[in-house]
């Protein structure tokens, strides 16, 4: 028989890694301390650690053995942890630099930056932004420490309301919990959704550049993690960012703090009826724009879940109110038969490589539809993987064909002569209501609650078998959407002020649903973490023809039928 016996505590704790080594070290050691002999076996710099499924600092005391996956910048996780606290170096250097000034950091651009404004003066010029950028150089080079702290909600209230933050008061003021993690940094303390690095010396790639009236806090991308790409040409992103802006000052609501305010007071009805307003104007001025341009093409492109669908019918209701006939041309229907779809770096079939289309097909098609002809189009069969014979069809001069696809924006979908006859639109959910002037919400995150809810209302997934496709998702993106979208003619921003607090009752029971235990259980409680801030939104308050009913169900344009020739 087997003889189990009580022996004294050992005064060492042992981690497994995930490629079989095991490492010793007193009980109590930090993480970052632990994992110094392996720091640079993961190629990136390691920001944080999943200790035994539970995603943790690098500050926490390992106290019992455990098996210890490093998370690096390479990685979703710990690139938020880079940028948050990034963005607290920030915070802190240009407090120092500039007391009298407030700081907004307001949305994120392409290649990996924040774009920053400021206020209370004039913006920074050159010379100030190159001695806040030295300043936080200092601050890194100096390797200073990030301090948690956690405090009763009313103490953090208190300790905010005597600094006058009354934004990050109104925030707190709905704020579920009782107690708030705060992090301190040089005598500045401020909460943050999420982790943070043990100390700023982990903060060495960044730098400030100017754009517009504000400037980038540029940061690498995750393929890239220690280097800082080019900043693009950004004018048609920067301008929907803006105008998105410009929405939120005008409905009084700037902040999650505002919008929770306002559901507590029962003023969200005003609210949602504005911000459908203005989507509805701004869909008015395309399809206006369209219709005076003479372009007979419209082509519609834009990540997942950005609210294509409800925008396309809503543009085709305004093109049909001035007098034109939108006729859809479905792309999907002109995919190469299964066998000839290229493939991928890993030999796997790539059905979102451009030339999985029969491009030669659709642009003959296109041009003979546009000159009148009768012509029979394609229909493709997905369970044998070939195109078939559809139906026929001839268009009048008073006909809008419409294509919407992930390569609308691309330059290669039509030749040049067909491209200049088109007019090009882009659709996403550009977040612009953020927790407070720090702290923002990120578009993507928008984007994956709203496909979580969808997912299970129409599909039948649960949140983790769309959390496990996100990053499958996010790559394609990257690959063949984003790198286009400054080829619009106009960009159509679908957020909408109030989105959040109503998926929030949607989203939340399927995140619980998420088993600990998995990888996708990480980021369930990281979005859970994220929606305790909003307060809820009845579904019932929403118009039927809202693009949040794209994702909540109930939309009047769900079986809109108005697209004949």
């Amino acid at each position: 028989m087997t003889e189990i016996r009580f022996i004294p505590l050992p005064s060492e704790v042992t981690i497994h890694l995930p490629d079989g080594r095991t490492l010793a070290a007193p009980r109590g050691t930090r993480l970052k301390d632990f994992l110094r002999p392996v720091e640079n076996d993961f190629g990136a710099p390691i920001m944080a650690a999943v200790v035994n499924e539970e995603l943790c600092e690098l500050t926490c005391p390992i106290e019992m053995e455990a098996r210890v996956r490093p998370v690096t910048m390479a990685e979703a996780d710990g690139a938020r942890i880079y940028r948050r606290s990034l963005t607290f170096l920030l915070e802190v250097a240009f407090h120092e630099l500039f007391p009298n000034a407030s700081l907004t950091v307001d949305h994120s651009v392409p290649t990996g930056g924040y774009y920053c404004q400021v206020s209370g003066r004039a913006p920074l010029s050159p010379q100030e932004l190159a001695a806040l950028e030295a300043h936080m150089q200092k601050l890194v080079a100096a390797d200073l420490p990030f301090e948690q702290q956690v405090l009763p909600l009313s103490e953090a209230l208190h300790f905010f309301q005597t600094r006058g933050e009354q934004e990050k008061v109104r925030l707190l003021t709905y704020h579920p919990k009782e107690k708030l993690t705060l992090y301190r940094f040089r005598g500045h303390m401020d909460y943050h959704y999420g982790y943070m690095v043990p100390s700023s010396g982990y903060l060495r790639w960044f730098d400030l550049q100017p754009l517009g009236e504000g400037f980038v806090l540029r940061y690498p991308r995750r393929h890239r993690p220690t280097e800082l790409l080019p900043l693009p040409q950004t004018s048609s992103l920067l301008a929907a960012f803006r105008q998105y802006g410009d929405w939120l000052s005008r409905l009084g609501i700037e902040s999650v703090g505002a919008l929770n305010e306002a559901i507590a007071q029962g003023r969200i009805d005003e609210i949602i009826l504005i911000s459908e307003a203005l989507h509805a104007q701004h869909i008015a001025e395309i399809a206006r724009q369209i219709a005076e341009s003479g372009q007979r093409i419209v082509l519609i492109a834009g990540p997942t879940s950005s609210g294509k669908t409800t925008f396309s019918r809503r543009l085709a209701v305004q093109l049909l109110a001035l007098g034109l006939d939108p006729f859809p041309l479905e792309l999907d229907n002109y995919f190469v038969d299964r066998e000839q779809t290229p493939l991928d770096e890993n030999g796997q079939p790539d059905f979102e490589m451009l030339e999985a289309l029969e491009l030669p097909l659709l642009a003959e098609h296109i041009e003979r539809l546009l000159q009148g002809e009768r012509v029979t189009l394609p229909r493709y069969n997905f369970r044998s993987g070939k195109r078939e014979t559809g139906e026929e069809v001839q268009l009048t001069s008073r006909h809008i064909l419409i294509l919407e696809g992930i390569h609308g924006l691309n330059d290669r979908l039509l030749p040049p002569p067909l491209l200049r006859r088109a007019y090009r639109i882009y659709v996403s959910a550009l977040t612009q209501l953020n927790l407070d002037r720090h702290h923002r919400v990120s578009t993507t995150d928008t984007r994956l609650l709203r496909r979580i809810v969808r997912d299970a209302r129409e599909r039948g997934y649960n949140a983790m078998q769309t959390l496990a496709r996100w990053e499958q998702v996010r790559r394609g993106e990257k690959r063949y959407i984003f790198p286009y979208q400054e080829n619009a003619d106009v960009m159509f921003n679908s957020a909408l002020v109030y989105e959040l607090a109503t998926l929030k009752p949607y989203a939340e029971p399927l995140l619980r649903q998420v088993p600990c235990g998995t990888p996708e259980y990480i980021e369930a409680k990281r979005l859970l973490a994220l929606l305790e801030w909003f307060l809820p939104i009845e579904e019932s308050r929403i118009p039927s023809d809202s693009i949040v009913r794209e994702f909540i169900g109930g939309s009047i344009l769900r079986h809109f039928t108005r697209w004949h020739f």
